[in-house]
């Protein structure tokens, strides 16, 4: 297997919009936005999401905000840059070989993915058909679906060869899992008490035991 090249996008600390000859320059935080966005979608889901909305909730106008993301859109895509660069990261480390056995690193990569859905849940389902997203950030999307199917691939793998799980092919295997662990993010809600550790145990059941 080609080494992995997984495209981290980042987001810069400031958004600074043009400046307007006469007017003082007002620097919008990238982080701050992007939980304004995420509050948003936990508000009232896609439709509650806009560039208004979030000028509103930073309190800064709306033609600074529009001056640096201008579309609703575009702020869509930055919150796919950071989701994307924020599970990436942590399946790295996850999946990190540090001398855990490779049963404890899919089990860490199991974990990783079902707090992602947890955390993301109310936003997540709204990049899949790239219908809401800039073609360029689409193609962020697709290179990190790819990417980030390789790391499953290469890591249930790791786990088959030590004999701690039973796969025939650990690209289907890898499908399976990432697919079934999404779904969570559609039916999961805080008040059923269900934590991100009785998820990633049982999950682990469904693979013939305990990992890690």
């Amino acid at each position: 297997m080609a080494p992995l090249q997984t495209t981290r996008p980042t987001l810069p600390q400031e958004l600074e919009p043009t400046r307007k000859r006469g007017r003082p320059r007002r620097k919008i935080d990238s982080e701050e936005l992007l939980d304004v966005v995420e509050r948003l979608f936990a508000q009232g889901g896609l439709e509650a999401v806009s560039v208004e909305r979030a000028a509103e909730e930073l309190g800064v106008s709306r033609a600074t905000l529009y001056r640096a993301v201008p579309t609703k859109e575009r702020l869509l895509g930055a919150l796919l840059h950071r989701m994307t660069g924020e599970v990436t990261s942590r399946s790295l480390e996850a999946t990190r070989e540090d001398g855990r056995s490779p049963a404890e690193r899919l089990h860490g990569l199991m974990r990783v993915h079902f707090e992602a859905a947890v955390e993301m849940r109310d936003y997540m389902f709204v990049f899949f058909d790239g219908s809401r997203l800039e073609p360029d950030d689409y193609a962020v999307w697709r290179n990190f679906s790819h990417d980030y199917e390789r790391i499953w691939v290469a890591t249930i793998s790791a786990a088959a060869d030590a004999g701690a799980i039973a796969v025939t092919d650990p690209q289907i295997a890898a499908r399976l899992m990432i697919g079934m662990i999404v779904w969570v993010s559609r039916w999961y809600r805080p008040e059923m008490g269900i934590t991100v550790d009785d998820l990633t145990a049982q999950a682990a059941m469904l693979l013939g035991g305990p990992l890690g």
